[in-house]
């Protein structure tokens, strides 16, 4: 028996086979590290982010891709011009109204059939729990879920799998945990030095200390293999 995926690149590459010449959407992009993976891999990655300062940053991680300025729930693209569109921990930080549409529209510049794949964290976990002096996104990951119900009960989406597993992070100590979270989302900066303090005290209580001595946060984690239903 093949041991169930635990992590998003492994959960990723099984949902759409070979990547090599496969053309890809990263929706939310960030930085680029998802489609610097999926680069590497093979396959041709556009992504997508609202974010003009971390898309500078993927256009240099990923040469040979392609990235737009645009939101989740207006894709400047025709429709089915993918082989498959990636949410990886992008859902939550579309705006709650926007979610369905999000999703809708992603559905809509895939080819038929083929796999849209959603990687969101659950609101628990230390790693949760440590980041919520900085942000306390409880409310936004609920939503996040409760869109991915509305979009399978409601029949527009046929869930293919669903994989649950936990994510586990490792750092140094407290400066490196917050070059983490700051980087998801630049403005988290201002907040993270003004409550440094609240968030050191978070850290160090919810960590826990692995043999090598580094400080280690565990975020539970719940991926969607979707496919949207004609």
């Amino acid at each position: 028996m093949t041991p169930p995926e635990t992590d998003a690149t492994s959960i990723i590459a099984a949902a759409f086979g070979p990547l090599a010449g496969k053309r890809l959407l990263d929706v939310g992009c960030g930085s680029g590290a998802l489609a610097r993976l999926l680069s590497d891999r093979g396959a041709r990655v556009v992504g997508v982010d609202p974010n003009a300062e971390v898309l500078a940053l993927a256009r240099k991680a990923v040469p040979t891709g392609t990235f737009h300025q645009a939101g989740a729930e207006a894709l400047p693209f025709a429709d089915g011009s993918f082989d498959g569109a990636i949410f990886l921990n992008s859902l939550h930080h579309v705006p709650e109204r926007a979610m369905r549409r999000a999703l809708e529209e992603a559905a809509r510049v895939v080819q038929p059939a083929r796999p849209i794949v959603v990687v969101e964290p659950l609101a628990e976990g230390s790693f949760f729990s440590a980041l919520c002096p900085v942000e306390d996104e409880t409310d936004v990951r609920t939503a996040a879920q409760e869109t991915l119900r509305w979009a399978l009960q409601g029949g527009a989406f046929e869930q293919l799998r669903r994989v649950d597993y936990n994510r586990l992070e490792h750092f140094e100590g407290l400066d490196q945990f917050l070059s983490r979270v700051v980087a998801v989302d630049p403005a988290r900066a201002a907040v993270a030095a003004e409550r440094r303090t609240e968030v050191e005290a978070a850290f160090q209580h919810h960590a826990q200390v692995a043999a090598d001595g580094r400080m280690t946060l565990e975020q539970p984690m719940r991926a969607h293999v979707l496919r949207a239903n004609a």
